[in-house]
């Protein structure tokens, strides 16, 4: 059998693990990890970055199945699931390692993110301009093992019901057809 096509996104929007929450759902996402990007320091440590003082952003590297979801279509849900005009900020998660970016791998995933930025704003998805980050690829350093998977070992936990649920909610009303 021939091993599936694969390619990799790496997206920032505030605290990953409400990017991750919803990513692991949708239909075609193959691994989703949290992590850190975009920084100067090698291997950071989630005391480090949350200190806001070692450029990276908190993200999830998002392992997908072209053939099964486009790039386009994850960046629109990335786009919906989170507030892309407020610079270094995500509800009471403030400073640049919450700020909203999107690394892209590829001139192709590049042009995508421009047309989907561009399409929120056309249709005035926002009251306010999209401020996400297009950036080059950074190296990508994997979030300690407590990060990995959060939501799903801490449902009951007040930040997973008050911040994190409410995102799935409308990731499924808004996308039921991409629900694994």
């Amino acid at each position: 059998m021939a091993e599936q096509n694969r390619e990799t996104a790496i997206l920032g929007g505030g605290c990953f693990w409400c990017l991750e929450a919803v990513f692991q759902k949708v239909k075609g996402v193959e691994a989703v990890v949290s992590g850190y990007s975009g920084g100067y320091i090698k291997n950071p440590a989630y005391r480090e970055v949350t200190s806001g003082r070692t450029g990276h952003a908190e993200v999830v590297n998002v392992v997908f199945n072209p053939e099964v979801i486009s790039y386009e279509v994850l960046l629109s849900i990335f786009f919906t699931i989170h507030d892309p005009t407020t610079l270094n900020r995500q509800g009471a998660d403030v400073g640049t390692q919450y700020r909203s970016v999107i690394f892209y791998l590829s001139e192709e995933q590049k042009r995508t993110a421009e047309k989907v930025m561009a399409q929120f704003e056309e249709q005035k998805v926002y009251n306010n301009p999209i401020v996400t980050q297009l950036v080059e690829e950074a190296p990508f350093y994997r979030a300690e093992d407590y990060h990995q998977n959060y939501f799903r070992n801490n449902p009951d936990q007040p930040y997973c019901r008050v911040v994190i649920e409410p995102k799935v909610v409308k990731f499924r009303s808004r996308f039921a057809e991409w629900l694994k």
